[in-house]
């Protein structure tokens, strides 16, 4: 029973296969192959337009480099407050994009509003050098809560973000979650509602090593093959990467695995609010939950195999919470099975 988090499963038969038949035979190098090409190919057909994709190893990466390819002096990057860029990257897009700093925002159910956002911005007017200027703004999708921004939600941070002269970059870690709980299509999720930079995710959802930067305008491409060749970030075999993504795009099975994670967690759900001993913290829209459990409870499952972390419960959560209770975090996989959680259930 692992539910400690999707970076913990495997990678899914069909892209181990693929990562096999890659390893036949002799490609040219640094994302020159015929594979590679194929799949920078099939990103445009699922955005729906051309766009520019750069395979990069992880997640952090992926946020940095993005960060880094719209730098200013002084520049201020503005996010949640829980954004993983913020608590989770260990500096590292402040690091590539020298000389910028993260500036964190409050928001419930760890989304970002307009008005918080406005006025976030409002604090560096550009007549006041001392200050720094307002660099760029990156959102969360799915959320670090586990929920995820509507389409209308995005639409209205990106008029904050484009009155404001920014560019907007989406961490899009569990893309796939979002997209299904939103049934929406990668288009309407992205540069349709605004967003000019993706970190598109395939690691958490069944693929071994796999993240790309997607630029929905490729004419703003040219200096991110600089800034990922600096960062140690372009692989020589990189086809190994394109395999992965060839796998996962092929025949809609990205969304097939993202569909069947939330689906657990929402079997889990459903099992919990039948429960006495926990309860959900919030609602969530992917394939992870936040569970006010009682100790003893949290003590008996872990005991009997159970594995998941305990997470830091906010003020306004804390103020709810009984002494004799902690938040715990549950995350759901492609490999998470009906058993899993039907045990953890009745453990439970």
């Amino acid at each position: 029973m692992f539910f400690a988090s999707d970076n913990w499963a495997g990678a899914h038969p069909d892209i181990a296969r693929s990562l096999v038949e890659a390893a036949a035979g002799f490609a040219s190098a640094y994302g020159t192959s015929d594979l590679d090409k194929h799949v920078e190919k099939t990103f445009s057909e699922v955005f729906e337009r051309d766009v520019a994709v750069f395979f990069v190893g992880t997640g952090t990466a992926a946020n940095a480099l993005a960060l880094a390819s719209v730098n200013r002096p002084g520049g201020q990057v503005f996010c949640h407050r829980e954004a993983h860029v913020n608590v989770d990257e260990c500096n590292a897009p402040e690091f590539f994009a020298t000389g910028s700093k993260l500036v964190p925002i409050d928001g419930p159910a760890g989304k970002l509003s307009p008005a918080a956002l406005s006025a976030a911005i409002g604090r560096f007017p550009p007549d006041f050098v001392h200050g720094g200027q307002p660099m760029a703004v990156t959102i969360t999708q799915a959320t670090e809560a586990g929920t995820a921004y509507t389409l209308e939600e995005i639409s209205a941070l990106s008029d904050v973000v484009k009155q404001a002269g920014l560019p907007l970059h989406m961490d899009g870690a569990r893309f796939a979650n979002a997209l299904v709980h939103l049934g929406a299509t990668p288009a309407d999720m992205t540069w349709k509602r605004g967003v000019d930079i993706l970190s598109f995710g395939g690691t958490k959802n069944g693929c071994w090593c796999a993240e790309a930067l997607v630029l929905f305008d490729p004419g703003r491409a040219r200096q991110m093959h600089y800034l990922r060749k600096r960062s140690a970030q372009l692989f020589s075999k990189s086809r190994f990467v394109a395999a992965q993504f060839d796998a996962y795009f092929r025949d809609g099975l990205w969304l097939d695995l993202a569909r069947h994670a939330n689906g657990m967690a929402n079997r889990l759900a459903a099992g919990l609010a039948a429960s006495e001993k926990a309860r959900l913290a919030w609602p969530t829209g992917s394939n992870e939950l936040f569970v006010v459990i009682r100790n003893d409870a949290m003590r008996g499952l872990q005991d009997k195999g159970a594995v998941f972390y305990d997470w830091p419960a906010g003020p306004g959560l804390r103020a709810t919470m009984r002494e004799d209770e902690t938040l715990i975090r549950l995350v759901t996989s492609f490999a998470t099975t009906e058993a899993d959680v039907d045990t953890f259930l009745s453990d439970l």
